[in-house]
């Protein structure tokens, strides 16, 4: 009899090692669903964050521009916002990357870190107006919770506004509103928007806006995330 058994006991092992390498294989599966499920969380909060960041500038400069009183200086980058931590330079993000604000700057107007007056009037898909096209000019740049908080601590979103003469004028100065004072204009009064949003973990977030400030101040007039 105990010969009879040698072969049961060997299909045995053999059975209960198949379970267990089985629940070993589930439980590493669904570890790896928790995990991933986890990350997925994770990015969509931080992307949310980031967005709100992102748009809470766009208010917040839309605030700043009612109060220029030569909206010109603005175009042509001799006034930004109060809203700014600094003269421009090398700034380091939430997730621990650098890059220098006036690169970026050169990147958002022509795609290169230094533009030229050609590259800022070359004719492009996305940049079709030539003498028109916008010339971004930095406005507000800091970190959210800095200045939330009134002090320095981590910061969990960077965020970036340029502002720029709006597109549609033909006068073919993009550092002065409408061609100035005076001088009518389709456009005129309507500035452009383009902020950007720096979080945790690589996240990033872009919005578009067109404003219009004259007389009674400014105001909102389109809105849109880029993807």
């Amino acid at each position: 009899m105990s010969e009879s058994r040698g072969p049961e006991r060997g299909v045995a092992l053999i059975i209960v090692l198949l379970v267990m390498l089985t629940l070993s294989a589930l439980a590493l599966a669904l570890a790896l669903v928790t995990s991933t499920e986890i990350r997925v969380a994770a990015a969509y909060r931080d992307g949310l964050e980031v967005l709100y960041a992102t748009d809470a500038a766009v208010e917040r400069a839309i605030r700043d521009l009612a109060m220029e009183p030569d909206i010109d200086n603005v175009l042509s980058g001799l006034t930004t916002s109060s809203s700014i931590d600094g003269p421009p330079g090398v700034r380091t993000f939430p997730d621990g990357t650098s890059i220098d604000l006036r690169s970026l700057t050169g990147m958002v107007s022509c795609g290169r870190a230094v533009c030229s007056d050609a590259d800022l009037d070359a004719d492009g898909d996305d940049r079709p107006w030539g003498r028109n096209n916008p010339r971004w000019r930095l406005y507000a740049y800091g970190s959210l919770d800095a200045r939330a908080s009134g002090r320095v601590r981590e910061p969990n979103v960077y965020q970036v506004v340029w502002i720029a003469d709006d597109p549609s004028e033909t006068d073919g100065d993009p550092t002065r509103d409408g061609g100035g004072a005076g001088v009518e204009s389709a456009g005129r009064g309507r500035l452009s928007l383009l902020a950007h949003g720096y979080g945790r973990s690589g996240t990033r977030r872009i919005v578009e806006a067109a404003v219009m400030v004259d007389d009674e101040g400014s105001r909102l007039v389109s809105w849109r995330e880029v993807r």
